[in-house]
């Protein structure tokens, strides 16, 4: 098969109880641009059981056409099955890129599905852009422990694939009453046959922050010194109403733990109000928090990375700092009746 035999942009719509995952819609924006500089449309494609009313939702989130297979066998994710329907797809109408969300079962799907296709994979992308001239998929991610971006190509073979972060790239504004092609395919499978069952699913109902979902964060950095400095943020976030997470050092230092962490390793966050207390803006933390709305930096060196990045900066130690702005948000808090809101 030849390499021009391949064309257009695919992503893979990943779904949990009829939920949409909110990288795929991100993905589905991301994706638009790389197929109006290709001039191709742009493809989902949805596996799963009882899945055709996300059909629509999908078309309305910039998706050209809509791939569905729809089956029992398909309706909990798991390895054998799904691959089995990327594989059916992928053969039959050869797209030339194929973008997954890098969360467990994207990943672990992505991977499956390079091996049997015999293709290239870039894992934990951050930035995508492509070569019109040589129709080549640029997969940017950190390298070299974050000191340096790596842009990757598949040159020799196809379907370009990659996996890219929650929260990196943003979803277009869904277009109500936006049209395209809707096509189901039809797929064999037994229960039987496969190799795996799923006995049952657990949701995980432990009660503790999670930064994803924060419109306010305060973000922590190894300059605050010790634990007992950086209590001052716990204090600064109960007041503003935000969620505290820390750098890398900081997880590492057994201040926080790892769930808190942003950047490469960690989480990748898109809040409404960034707060970067006493850390540098080290590449491999940046590309997690990069795309906050409004990014307010505080250090005491005027040199530091983060100041490249930061909306507001502001130079100077934190621990003189934090207490002011505490006292000031306290005092409008009581001004605002105990209430301060960030619409």
């Amino acid at each position: 098969m030849k390499l021009d035999d391949y064309r257009g942009v695919w992503i893979f719509i990943e779904q949990n109880d009829g939920k949409i995952e909110g990288v795929s819609l991100e993905l589905l924006g991301a994706g638009r641009k790389l197929a109006d500089k290709l001039e191709v449309p742009l493809a989902g494609f949805l596996i799963g059981s009882e899945i055709k009313p996300l059909a629509n939702q999908v078309i309305s989130y910039g998706a050209d056409v809509v791939y569905f297979i729809d089956h029992p066998v398909l309706k909990t994710y798991r390895t054998e099955s799904y691959m089995q329907g990327v594989m059916l797809l992928a053969q039959k109408y050869r797209p030339e890129i194929i973008l997954y969300g890098a969360t467990p079962n994207g990943k672990d799907l992505a991977s499956a599905v390079a091996t049997d296709l015999n293709t290239g994979l870039t894992a934990d992308t951050t930035m995508l852009d492509v070569d019109v001239t040589n129709r080549l998929l640029e997969a940017s991610r950190p390298a070299f422990g974050g000191n340096i971006m790596a842009t990757i190509l598949c040159k020799k073979h196809r379907p370009q694939m990659a996996t890219v972060r929650p929260k990196v790239m943003k979803a277009l504004v869904p277009e109500s009453g936006r049209t395209g092609k809707i096509i189901e395919e039809k797929i064999s499978l037994n229960e039987e046959d496969m190799r795996t069952k799923v006995l049952q699913i657990v949701n995980d109902v432990t009660k503790r922050a999670n930064l994803a979902d924060a419109h306010v964060i305060v973000c922590g950095g190894k300059g605050m010194g010790d634990t007992q400095n950086f209590q001052l943020l716990y204090d600064f976030a109960e007041t503003i109403g935000a969620t505290v997470g820390g750098t890398r050092d900081v997880v590492e230092a057994g201040w926080l733990p790892h769930h808190l962490q942003i950047g490469q390793t960690g989480e990748t966050v898109t809040p409404k109000i960034y707060f970067a207390v006493a850390l540098s803006g080290a590449i491999q933390h940046v590309v997690g928090m990069k795309n906050s709305d409004l990014i307010i930096a505080i250090n005491k060196d005027p040199n530091a990375p983060i100041f490249d990045v930061a909306t507001y900066g502001i130079v100077g130690d934190a621990m003189e700092i934090l207490p002011k702005l505490i006292e000031q948000f306290k005092q409008l808090r009581t001004e605002k009746g105990g209430e301060i809101s960030y619409a």
